[in-house]
């Protein structure tokens, strides 16, 4: 936590799940003092199950870690006014209210930079500020439904579902990216920036290749491309014990170690056959079929060809290679945080502080004596 290259950066949160609260998230990390804004009534993300003891769900703490937490209800006009002192003092307002709901409680961007001309602005929602879907609702599997990410990923039967949801946290990453842009590009001219970020916009932006091959007749079927499932060479297999085993041995060098590792050398032209690649992924299946994961990560761990067990959750702490690199901790016995994956001059992140709440006269206070 508190990598410091942001440090003296004000951040207001007044986003709500996963999307903008992991932006922000990524902000605190990054050294910036982020002060997360509720309703009354909460963030909806507190209900997210399972629940702790206190009726608070590990996720919302989790993803809120190193922030300040206040309440204010917008529709007062005592409690907007305090609003709008923060915002005067602040450097970021990250939001993921639908279009419009902000110009309805009197924050419109306008009325913004008026306000405080230096602030960046994120507004994150699902389709975006414009065009005809502007307003219709969604989550995860919509936005990666229409932003092609859902299409050509899973088995052949049906498109499979990604976990954790791919679209929220790559939006939380893009938001964070373009405000730390926008940030340095207020260095040198002075002024904020608006950012219109979508949550449907994020998975589109990865998928040029994929409409590229569309446009020119090209068939990008589930299980059909090499990195989709039709490659033998690139493919989940069940192991003797039930487990599953990855290999990824894309470049012919790689393939060439497997085969010769599992003493199939007549393997090794069969690289090159058309995909869906059916009959070779079988006789890999089977093949892997007759020994356990750790047989085969015995076997295979030290070969040159990208292999690798799938590792169950409750393993990934303990991972030789995780432990090592230290991004995981424990705020409880219960609880397995991980800090921001960069590593900076050597270091691993400092284990995040828990979620602090305080009266916003307090963070009033804070940062007016500071601006």
């Amino acid at each position: 936590m508190a990598l410091g290259f942001l440090a003296g950066i004000r951040v207001l949160d007044l986003s709500q799940y996963l999307p903008g609260p992991y932006a922000a998230l990524m902000l605190a990390d990054l050294g910036a003092d982020v002060v997360k804004v509720e309703p009354p009534s909460g963030d909806p993300g507190r209900t997210l199950r399972p629940l702790d003891d206190d009726g608070v769900s590990p996720v919302w703490k989790l993803v809120n870690a190193g922030k300040t937490v206040v309440t204010l209800d917008l529709k007062r006009s005592d409690e907007a006014a305090q609003l709008r002192v923060l915002l005067a003092a602040a450097d970021v307002l990250i939001e993921s209210y639908r279009p419009g709901v902000l110009d309805r409680l009197g924050f419109g961007r306008d009325h913004l930079a008026a306000l405080n001309p230096g602030l960046v602005h994120a507004a994150l929602s699902g389709y975006g500020q414009t065009g005809p879907w502007r307003l219709r609702t969604g989550h995860d599997l919509n936005y990666m439904a229409v932003g092609g990410g859902l299409a050509s990923s899973g088995p052949a039967a049906m498109p499979g579902f990604a976990f954790p949801p791919t679209a929220d946290y790559a939006s939380g990453v893009q938001t964070a990216l373009a405000v730390a842009g926008a940030l340095f590009g207020r260095t040198r001219s002075g002024r904020g920036a608006f950012l219109d970020l979508s949550l449907m916009e994020t998975p589109l932006a990865w998928q040029a290749p994929l409409l590229t091959w569309a446009s020119r007749g090209a068939s990008s079927a589930r299980a059909g491309l090499m990195l989709n499932g039709g490659a033998a060479y690139y493919q989940v297999y069940r192991a003797g014990d039930g487990r599953f085993v990855t290999l990824a041995a894309i470049e012919p060098k790689f393939w060439r170690n497997f085969c010769e590792a599992v003493e199939r050398a007549d393997w090794i032209a069969r690289q090159n056959d058309e995909m869906p690649q059916s009959g070779l992924i079988a006789d890999v299946a089977r093949l892997f079929a007759t020994r356990t994961a750790p047989a085969w990560e015995a076997l295979l761990g030290m070969v040159d060809c990208c292999f690798a067990v799938v590792a169950d959750p409750v393993e990934v702490p303990d991972h030789p290679q995780v432990a090592a690199r230290g991004l995981v901790s424990r705020p409880d016995a219960a609880t397995v945080a991980v800090g921001f994956p960069a590593l900076v001059d050597g270091a691993a992140p400092v284990p995040r502080p828990a979620v602090r709440a305080a009266d916003v006269s307090e963070v009033i206070r804070r940062w007016t004596s500071r601006a």
